[in-house]
């Protein structure tokens, strides 16, 4: 059993930046691939960004490449999504998601087997 628990959520003005973090439970979790989704007002869940067990390999959806970065560290059992230059289109639930079967970058909510209980970000104009 995996718990996620998010944090780091909030009100934020465009342009601006915000962490979110995303703790852990388990005692595998350096082996596990974890991902960001987000959810908008009246459409659906969207991946946002995922990063390998090794660290060595990140994948991005196109509308947050070059703002967002997602990293990890195995030691603290937390994932983190930084996010620069953020825009209204931004505002929505973020869900952290743990795979921790496949051993390699997935972008498809599916592929995900836990799921935290999301933070909203909400981006001002």
């Amino acid at each position: 059993q995996v718990q996620l628990v998010e944090s780091g959520g909030g009100l934020v003005q465009a342009g601006g930046s915000q962490r979110l973090s995303c703790a852990a439970s388990g005692r595998t979790f350096s082996s596990y691939t974890m991902g960001w989704f987000r959810r908008a007002p009246g459409k659906e869940r969207e991946f946002v960004a995922a990063i390998s067990w090794s660290v060595s390999n990140t994948y991005y959806a196109d509308s947050v490449k070059g703002r967002f970065t997602i990293s990890r560290d195995n030691a603290k059992n937390t994932v983190y999504l930084q996010m620069n230059s953020l825009k209204p289109e931004d505002t929505a639930v973020y869900y952290c998601a743990a795979d921790t079967y496949s051993g390699s970058i997935a972008i498809t909510a599916m592929m995900y087997d836990y799921w935290g209980q999301g933070t909203q970000v909400t981006v001002s104009s």
